[in-house]
C-alpha cells in the first residue's frame, strides 16, 4: 500500500479564551491515502473546517503531529510551511479569497509565479478555460458573479496541479445551481489531476459522492 497523504496522530487544536483553553480538536487520528476523496461533515463548531486548516498549515497543532507527503507539518514555520503549500496543496473557501485588484488571470497566475514557473501565465490561460472562463481573463473579481468567482478560484487552486485538494465549504456562499455546477467542476479537476481530495460540508448528498464521511462533534472523530 502507498503511504498516506495525510497521516494525523492524537492532534490537538486550542485556544486561549477569557474563561480558560477552549479546544477546537480533541485528540485526531487519521490517515488519508493518496487520490482518496473524504468529506468532514458535522455541526457547526464541531472543528471540521479547523481540521482542514490544520491538514492545509494554515493553523498549527497545539500538540500532536500532522505529515503531509511525508513531510512533518507540526515543525514547520509558517515560511516554510507557505513554501511548502506551494504546488502541493490547492485550498478552496467559502468566500473565494480572489485579490480585488487582479484579474481573473493575474489571480490564477500568482501562485504560478511565486513557485517559479516560467509559464505561469499560459497555465493559468489554460485553467481558467478548464473551468469556462475563458472569455472573463481580463475580469477583476468585481465584474464577476458569486459562480464566476469561485470557478476562478478553483482554476487557481488546481493551475499548479496540486497533490492535495482542500475545500472548505466551497459552495457555501452560492446558491443550489452554481454550487452543484462548482462541486462537479470540483471533482472532474480532482480526476483530471489524480488529486487527494478533502472537502467540509454540510450536504449529505455531497458527502456520498466521496469516497468516504467522517463525522465530527465536539473536536473528535464521531
Amino acid at each position: 500500500m502507498s503511504d498516506p497523504v495525510f497521516n494525523l496522530s492524537d492532534v490537538v487544536l486550542s485556544f486561549k479564551g477569557n474563561a480558560g483553553p477552549i479546544d477546537i480538536l480533541r485528540g485526531i487520528t487519521l490517515d488519508v491515502q493518496p487520490r482518496e476523496t473524504l468529506a468532514l461533515t458535522g455541526p457547526s463548531g464541531s472543528g471540521k473546517s479547523s481540521l482542514l486548516m490544520v491538514m492545509g498549515g494554515l493553523e498549527q497543532a497545539t500538540a500532536g503531529t500532522v505529515r503531509a507527503l511525508g513531510e512533518d507539518l507540526s515543525a514547520m514555520s509558517e515560511d516554510a510551511l507557505a513554501q511548502f503549500r506551494l504546488g502541493r496543496m490547492g485550498i478552496v473557501f467559502q468566500s473565494f479569497h480572489l485579490i480585488p485588484t487582479m484579474t481573473a488571470l493575474e489571480n490564477v497566475a500568482t501562485p504560478l509565479e511565486l513557485a517559479g514557473r516560467a509559464d505561469a501565465f499560459d497555465e493559468a490561460e489554460a485553467a481558467l478555460k478548464t473551468v469556462g472562463l475563458g472569455h472573463r481573463m481580463d475580469h477583476y473579481p468585481a465584474q464577476m458573479s458569486g459562480g464566476e468567482q469561485q470557478r476562478v478560484a478553483l482554476a487557481r487552486a488546481c493551475a499548479p496541479r496540486p497533490a492535495i485538494l482542500l475545500a472548505d465549504e466551497p459552495t457555501g456562499n452560492l446558491d443550489s445551481v452554481n454550487g452543484a455546477a462548482i462541486m462537479d467542476l470540483l471533482f472532474e479537476l480532482r480526476d483530471s489531476y489524480g488529486a487527494t481530495l478533502i472537502l467540509v460540508t454540510h450536504d449529505p448528498a455531497l458527502a456520498a459522492r466521496c469516497d468516504r464521511a467522517i463525522a465530527l462533534a465536539d473536536g473528535q472523530i464521531a
